[in-house]
């Protein structure tokens, strides 16, 4: 865990960043932190941001709602969601910045006050093997299409989870039993 702005930290931090912070994002910090928490992983901490501030404020998509309870999962928060926009300043509270897609990890890295800090930028389907195998690294942005849209991403996160799952314990080390 690294030492953040404001001294040494006891949890890891991670972000999701997409666009606008209400669709892919949100979507990937809360799978996040169900994954997480049902592996016992309690100091992680997982939040969400956009690379725009256009949605600023505003809540999760409902498409993105609907693509979560469709799933099964229940508001453990997450209609409390407000779009935020991911800024320079906000590497120094995180270990671990996933990006939706390579515009999105382009941005970061430009963001990035630091080489330490660029190298906390992936992409999160870099986790999902099959997604390596095949290059497809980028998350299908659903905001111009339908459910099937917001399936298809939900089915992308989903597949990833795990991956940040096992990279996660390997940087905290296992969970208390």
């Amino acid at each position: 865990m690294s030492d953040g702005a404001r001294g040494e930290r006891t949890a890891y931090r991670i972000a999701v960043v997409c666009t606008g912070n209400i669709c892919r994002s949100p979507m990937g910090e809360w799978l996040l932190r169900e994954a997480l928490e049902d592996a016992g992983l309690e100091t992680v901490e997982v939040s969400s941001a956009g690379t725009s501030s256009e949605e600023s404020g505003n809540p999760m998509d409902p498409r993105t709602v609907a693509v979560l309870r469709r799933n099964g999962h229940g508001d453990r928060g997450w209609s409390g969601h407000q779009a935020r926009r991911f800024r320079e300043e906000d590497f120094a509270a995180v270990d671990l910045v996933l990006a939706a897609d390579r515009g999105h990890e382009r941005a970061l890295l430009r963001l990035a006050p630091t080489e330490e800090d660029r190298a906390k930028v992936r992409l999160f389907r870099s986790f999902d093997p099959a997604s390596v195998a095949a290059d497809e690294l980028d998350m299908d942005d659903p905001w111009w299409g339908d459910d099937e849209g917001f399936d298809q991403t939900y089915a992308e996160v989903r597949a990833a989870v795990p991956g940040v799952v096992d990279h996660v314990r390997t940087e905290v080390g296992p969970a208390p039993r």
